[in-house]
Parts: structure tokens; sequence; C-alpha cells
């Protein structure tokens, strides 16, 4: 089998170059939990022929995962989701490469987890770990695709340290979490990852236009697809410790 086989639907009319595929095979994409959201990601980046994506998650399947997480399958209850996400790319495209990381991201061990990684997908289910997130990727100047989704609602948005607006400019973080439990609709979760993917072949090809700047939200109710801009604030202080490192 030719190595653009797999992938010839990708390349023809209406869709990707050879060059552009070439890029996706030759790309590394970190993706940040692995549960609603990081399974379609995952799924898709597998199905886009990513050639190495590493997957970080802490939990283990359990039996509530499986009303959206489709990548985990029933007999990998009670194992690490990691394991189980990896197994189902390594079964699906063998050709993908797969890390894994299996911890809780804080301010103290992440650097080995996100070192080597250009692009960050944001599949974190909680603001507190969001936040987090966002603080490392300016940081270190790595591109975060955000996403987020609870009952009938997502958004999605494309951070790039320097050029945009980051989490923090778009919802001001609190000065403390509250740790909810809300609902998560495996429509309305595919649909957010989904767009995730396209942000990371956006960002990977060049072809369009990322949503920098731009934070879609969907209505699963309603049926509505908004564009909200935004735009860095001044008094931003991630944002500004991003720029006096840069």
């Amino acid at each position: 089998m030719g190595r653009f086989d797999r992938y010839e639907r990708n390349m023809e009319q209406g869709g990707i170059t050879e060059q552009q595929q070439e890029k996706l095979l030759n790309a590394k994409v970190l993706v940040m939990g692995v549960g609603g959201l990081g399974s379609g990601v995952v799924m898709n980046l597998a199905a886009l022929g990513v050639g190495q994506i590493k997957v970080v998650d802490s939990e283990v399947v359990e039996e509530n995962n499986f009303n959206r997480q489709l990548i985990h399958k029933y007999k990998n209850l009670s194992r690490a989701k990691v394991i189980s996400a990896k197994e189902w790319v390594c079964e699906y495209n063998p050709e993908i490469k797969v890390e894994i990381d299996k911890i809780r991201i804080d301010d103290l061990n992440y650097f080995s987890t996100v070192d080597g990684y250009d692009i960050i997908v944001d599949c974190f289910d909680n603001f507190k770990s969001k936040y987090i997130l966002n603080e490392i990727a300016l940081r270190h100047k790595k591109v975060l695709v955000h996403g987020y989704a609870h009952g009938f609602c997502a958004q999605v948005t494309t951070i790039v340290p320097n050029k945009t607006g980051c989490l923090a400019c778009i919802i001001q973080k609190p000065s403390s979490f509250k740790e909810e439990i809300v609902s998560s609709l495996s429509p309305v979760v595919n649909v957010a990852s989904a767009l995730q993917a396209q942000e990371v072949l956006k960002v990977i090809t060049g072809l369009g236009e990322p949503l920098m700047n731009k934070l879609l939200t969907f209505d699963g109710l309603k049926g509505e697809f908004k564009t909200l801009a935004y735009s860095k604030n001044l008094a931003c202080e991630y944002c500004a410790q991003a720029e006096a490192t840069y």
C-alpha cells in the first residue's frame, strides 16, 4: 500500500493537497484529556493522518463514560483512558505513533509532557485545568486549540501566544473554582471535537482561517452557530507574562 493510499479521499477535489497531507503525516499534536472531547479529537486526528499524537489523562474508563467517549471499548472498563485510546488508534491506523502520559497536569509536572509539541488541544472538562493549560501554552509559545461542551452548548477557539487573546481574556479567571458535574451529550461533544480537529488541520496545513480572536459557539437546541469576536485584554497578566518572555 502506498504512503498516501489511505488518505486518498483527503486529497480529492475540494480537499487538501499531497504536500498538505505530508505536513499532517509529519505533525505532532498533544491532546490533553481523552474523555468526551478528547475521544473525538483523537479519532479525527487519526483519520486525517496526523503522524504523532500524544494523549494525556489521569483517569480510568468508567461505566458513565460510554454515553459520549466513543474511543473507549467496554473491555477496557477500569483501564487507564490513555491506554484505551492508544489501543484504539493502533488498531485503526497502526502507522500513527502514539505517546501516552497518565498524569493530572499541574504547574510543576507539565514540562516533559508538553516538550516537543507545538500544538496542544484542550479537551479538559473543567476550567481549573483549562486555565493551567492556558498559562502553560502562553509560557512556552504553544498553539492552544480550546474546546468546551456542556449540555447542548459548546465553544471552540484557537489561541496563539502574542497574536491573540488568551482564555483569561475571553473569560476572566475566577478566584476559586466550584467542582460541578454538567451533562455531556454525545452529539454536542462530537460537534465540538470535530471543530477542534478542524482547527488543528488548518493550523498544520495553513488552509483557511483558524478561529484566532474568534470564539465559535454552538447551541444544539436552537441549531445555531455564532462567532463572537474577542481581543487581547491589555490588563491580562498572563498575556503580559508571555510577551515578557518572548
